[in-house]
């Protein structure tokens, strides 16, 4: 099986031009591990501060999820309350155990009934944070760990997010860049990339939300980020 085998690969790297001995492949893998060089990065995310914000809310609204700016952590439950009441949810809300979501004064809305931990199959709604928002498409980057349980961005139908403006960037890279230069170092079990809520076109070519998860996406966006 073996000479098979090394002739249906050795085809492929002849094709591809890569005949250059393993330990030359193997090295120039580990530069690029090491070095790792940028994609193509669209001109549209090469803006001012306050103009990356606003291509940030752009897009994501693009894609159907809402955003509300408010101007600072202290005005985050009462958006989240008024959000909930608008479209008619409970106020009981699973929120992950992150030390920067219990630094918000969540005391400012007592009827709001906050648990924290991950999300199970009948929870209606989750609340967490991010580590980035993708200006290029008006994504999240959310990453698994102790202070996000993965279940809180899926399981629920409503999943509302709490961004500080100071962590948008523009362009898919340098999210990747920030998230490889985190102070405690290593890489997060699961970074999941969420564009708008959860649909599929699967049927009858109509989309459809709440396919696979979410059919509500909802930010608050803190604008914390310096204007120029």
């Amino acid at each position: 099986m073996s000479d098979p085998r090394a002739q249906i690969l050795g085809s492929l790297r002849r094709a591809l031009g890569r005949e250059a001995p393993a330990a030359d492949i193997a090295a120039g893998l580990e530069r690029r591990l090491a070095e790792h060089p940028a994609n193509l990065v669209p001109r549209r995310t090469d803006l001012p501060g306050a103009a990356l914000i606003d291509l940030f809310v752009r897009m994501a609204e693009a894609v159907s999820t809402t955003v509300d700016r408010v101007p600072d952590a202290a005005a985050v439950p009462a958006s989240v309350a008024e959000y909930l009441a608008r479209h008619n949810l409970p106020t009981e809300i699973v929120m992950a155990p992150d030390p920067a979501l219990d630094a918000i004064p969540w005391d400012s809305r007592p009827l709001l009934a906050i648990t924290r931990g991950r999300a199970q199959g009948d929870d209606a709604a989750s609340l967490t944070g991010a580590f980035a928002g993708i200006a290029e498409t008006g994504t999240l980057m959310l990453l698994s760990g102790p202070g996000h349980p993965t279940t809180l961005n899926f399981l629920p139908d409503t999943h509302v997010v709490v961004l500080r403006a100071s962590q948008v960037v523009g362009p898919y890279e340098e999210a990747w860049r920030r998230l490889r230069a985190r102070a405690d170092g290593g890489m997060p079990r699961t970074v999941n990339l969420v564009t708008g809520p959860s649909r599929t076109g699967d049927i009858e070519l109509k989309i459809q939300l709440g396919a696979h998860g979410p059919r509500r996406l909802h930010i608050v966006l803190i604008d914390d980020a310096p204007r120029p």
